[in-house]
C-alpha cells in the first residue's frame, strides 16, 4: 500500500491518495482543490482510482469532488447524514458564499462499520459525529484517516450547524482510542507540530483526550 499526503486548496486540506501497488487501483481521501494535479498524479503513478471519498460533507473537503469524478469515472463515498445534509439547497448556498463548488450527490452511502474494497486493499468506515453528524475516520491496514475529527494535539470545531462537542468526545473515547495504539491517526489539516501521528501519541499527549475524556 502507498500513501500520498497533498496540502490541496486554500484552506490547505490534507488529501490523501491511497493505492495497491500491485493492482494500480487506489482511492481519493477529501480531494478539495488543485484538482488537475491531482488527476495528473494519478496519470503518473499510473492509478486507477476507484473512489473518491469524503471524510465528511463540508464543503472544504468536498470541492474537488465534481472534477474528479467527471475526470476518472470514479464514485463518490459518503456518510448518508452527511450525504443528505451538505446536498440541501441551503447547504449548496453556503459552500458557494464560501467560494467554493458545491458537490455532487454521493455515489456510495455508508453507514457505521461498512467496508468498501480496491484492489487488495479494504477501508472501513468509521462514523465518529462531532464535528458533522455523518464525519468518518476511515481505517485501511492500520491507518486512519481521521479528517476533522481528530487532528495532531486538537479536534475539529463543533460551533458549526451539526457540531456537538459532546458527541465528538464521546467519538473520541469510543471510536479511537479503542483502536491499537500503533495505527497511524491521518488527520484532515496540517494544524499540529508533525504531519501524522498515532493514536497512543495522541493519548498522551492531545489535550481533548487527556483532559476532556473520564
Amino acid at each position: 500500500m502507498k500513501i500520498l499526503q497533498i496540502p490541496v486548496g486554500f484552506m490547505q486540506v490534507f488529501c490523501y491518495l491511497v493505492y495497491d501497488e500491485v493492482s494500480g487501483e487506489g482511492i481519493l481521501i477529501d480531494p478539495a482543490g488543485d484538482e488537475d494535479g491531482l488527476i495528473q498524479l494519478l496519470k503518473e503513478k499510473g492509478v486507477k482510482l476507484r473512489y473518491v471519498v469524503n471524510t465528511h460533507g463540508h464543503p472544504d473537503h468536498t470541492c474537488g469532488n465534481g472534477k474528479i469524478i467527471d475526470a476518472t469515472g470514479a464514485k463518490v463515498v459518503m456518510h448518508t447524514l452527511d450525504d443528505q445534509y451538505f446536498q440541501r439547497p441551503e447547504s449548496k448556498g453556503f459552500a458557494r458564499m464560501m467560494g467554493f463548488q458545491p458537490a455532487p450527490p454521493a455515489d456510495v452511502r455508508v453507514e457505521d462499520g461498512d467496508e468498501l474494497t480496491f484492489g487488495n486493499l479494504t477501508m472501513k468506515f468509521i462514523n465518529t459525529p462531532g464535528h458533522t453528524p455523518g464525519s468518518c475516520c476511515v481505517l485501511i491496514d492500520g491507518n486512519l484517516f481521521t479528517g476533522d475529527t481528530l487532528f495532531v494535539g486538537a479536534v475539529g470545531r463543533t460551533d458549526l450547524p451539526g457540531g456537538s462537542f459532546g458527541e465528538l468526545i464521546q467519538s473520541l473515547k469510543t471510536k479511537i482510542v479503542t483502536l491499537p495504539p500503533d495505527t497511524v491517526v491521518w488527520p484532515g489539516h496540517d494544524y499540529g507540530d508533525r504531519p501524522f501521528s498515532t493514536v497512543k501519541h495522541e493519548m498522551k499527549t492531545n489535550p481533548y483526550i487527556t483532559d476532556f475524556m473520564d
